[in-house]
């Protein structure tokens, strides 16, 4: 492994602690931490509450010109290179995940992001969704991403 000295110092961690705060305290300030708040926006033919789409509108608002803008400048704040996903096909592994995904999603109202950050903010049950997702992590690189398959 090769490091390199980027311009930063040791600004890096301290930069990426301050993104992840701001990230968890916008999704306590979204109610994406709270289950049932999630549960409803799912529920399209109960009480729909739509408030999540307008959390999720905004964030790709932000996310979309600060994305084209990254792919334009090829390198990171601290002058590393950016390392873009190259796959651009759609296949079974891909829409089975995304199934797995929506329907923990939708069973538990959480998703990994904002169970972190409920669990960090002191609600225990968010260990139990935290422990099946490490648990789920771990079958998948026993069976899925094993070496030589």
């Amino acid at each position: 492994m090769t490091t390199t000295k980027n311009s930063t110092g040791g600004m890096a961690p301290i930069a990426s602690l301050l993104a992840g705060l701001v990230f968890g305290l916008g999704l306590i300030a979204a109610g994406m931490t709270q289950p049932l708040k999630v549960r409803a926006f799912l529920d399209l033919a109960g009480a729909w509450d739509p408030s999540l789409a307008l959390v999720m509108a905004a964030a790709i608002g932000v996310a979309l010109p600060l994305t084209r803008w990254a792919r334009r400048r090829g390198r990171t704040w601290d002058d590393q290179p950016i390392d873009w996903p190259s796959a651009t096909h759609i296949d079974a592994r891909l829409v089975i995940g995304g199934l797995i995904f929506g329907a923990g999603w939708g069973l538990a109202g959480l998703c990994p992001g904002p169970a972190l950050v409920a669990l960090a903010s002191g609600w225990g049950e968010a260990a139990i969704f935290v422990a099946a997702m490490l648990g789920g992590m771990a079958l998948h690189a026993l069976t899925v991403d094993r070496p030589g398959r």
